[in-house]
């Protein structure tokens, strides 16, 4: 049984609307494990003390924009798959998420939730991909080292 919490997706949802965050609280908490914010201040305060597997994020917030949050995140925190979230169709919107905020996908609100579930399934699937091909590229390094290693003291004897 802990191994199971262990292994529930960590999601971060960023909303403005406290309606939308309890919501996506009370449909998806049992699935994965959530985390809210109200603005994208708080969710860097959450973000230095938890270590989340996905971001999905409003749009449109009184202080910054959803694209705005995401970029200024990517310094610190480039891990997460990061997911826009909008009420509204703004093509601009949707091509600065992509470049600027490095967004693996846009939804459009309101949401629906089996489309959700899959959009979160397969962000994550991405996200162990990444986490794995980092292990391995490690490892790969290692054994390089090794080898070179081995090699020199071979051509030394």
């Amino acid at each position: 049984m802990e191994t199971e919490r262990e292994e529930k997706i960590k999601i971060l949802y960023v909303d403005d609307e406290e309606n939308n965050l309890q919501a996506f609280k009370a449909t998806f908490r049992r699935d994965y494990k959530i985390f809210l914010a109200i603005s994208a201040q708080e969710a860097r305060e959450l973000l230095k003390e938890q270590e989340v597997d996905l971001i999905i994020t409003d749009q449109r917030m009184p202080e910054e924009t959803g694209v705005e949050f995401l970029e200024s995140i990517i310094p610190i925190y480039p891990k997460p798959i990061r997911l826009l979230l909008t009420g509204y169709t703004d093509i601009q919107a949707v091509i600065d998420a992509i470049n600027k905020g490095q967004v693996y996908h846009y939804l459009t609100k309101p949401w629906e939730e089996d489309y959700l579930r899959t959009v979160i399934k397969n962000a994550f699937e991405i996200f162990t991909l990444r986490r794995e091909n980092e292990k391995l590229t490690d490892a790969l390094i290692k054994a390089n080292e090794q080898l070179e290693f081995l090699l020199r003291q071979n051509l030394l004897s």
